[in-house]
């Protein structure tokens, strides 16, 4: 079976669309939304109700701390972050904020395990970096395989019997065996705003037959999603960094 993860969707319609369309195009079976559904984006009520319907059709969903922060609005935020927040509130209804509401912070299949942030504590967010923060997350939990999301930026990281962690910067559309024993983090980065300087939405493709993971890149229409947050008022910037992959 192919698993598409998908992470870090942020209100962009036009990103969700595109990896989604790649995605069956390669063969996905499954979704799994890795958080971060809304925040940033102008977008947030066709991108949870899209999400209702994928997890109506047998999707895992997680809670993001954005996600978290529409139904906490005493969750820490940047400037420019709590704007889009307060925003996107306002803006879904009311049975949206409630679905958002009712996510789990992580959820363990066979094994694998989903969550947004580091897996040793997933409601406090942390973000895995570096070899460091990732071995925090090995050594919190058990599971073989970890998918997260949160950094925006793809990445893998291996973790020996020993326990020595080991960091690869992953190549897109190669697949990569994802082999016992040692186990797995994958950091999957985001669909709706990339951090890694290429603008191209960011999903991860997990083929459980092989033990094969791929991280694949769709290009969608930039233009579109920066002018749904124009059209919102939010911050100019949120838009303009969805050029440049920042």
């Amino acid at each position: 079976m192919k698993i598409a993860l998908l992470s870090d969707i942020h209100g962009n319609r036009q990103a969700y669309e595109a990896v989604m369309a790649d995605a069956f195009a390669r063969g996905a079976e499954r979704f799994v939304i890795l958080g971060d559904i809304v925040g940033y984006g102008g977008d947030p009520r066709w991108c949870v109700d899209r999400t209702i319907a994928l997890a109506a059709e047998g999707a895992v969903v997680i809670r993001g701390n954005h996600d978290q922060a529409i139904v906490d609005p005493s969750y820490s935020m940047t400037s420019a972050a709590g704007i889009a927040i307060d925003w996107t509130r306002m803006t879904l209804e009311p049975r949206q904020r409630a679905y958002l509401a009712g996510l789990p912070m992580a959820v363990e299949e066979e094994d694998r395990l989903y969550v947004h942030a580091d897996g040793s504590a997933p409601g406090r967010f942390r973000y895995v970096t570096d070899a460091a923060t990732a071995r925090a997350h090995f050594d919190g939990c058990t599971a073989r395989l970890s998918f997260c999301g949160h950094v925006h930026r793809p990445c893998l990281y291996g973790c020996s019997q020993g326990g020595k962690v080991t960091v690869f910067t992953p190549t897109s559309d190669i697949g990569i065996p994802l082999t016992a024993p040692r186990r797995w983090l994958a950091v999957i980065g985001s669909v709706g705003q990339p951090r890694d300087g290429n603008p191209a939405a960011a999903y991860g493709l997990y083929d459980t037959d092989l033990g094969e993971l791929s991280f694949r890149r769709a290009a969608y229409d930039i233009e579109a999603a920066a002018a749904a947050i124009r059209a919102a008022s939010l911050p100019e910037s949120l838009a303009t960094r969805l050029f440049q992959g920042r």
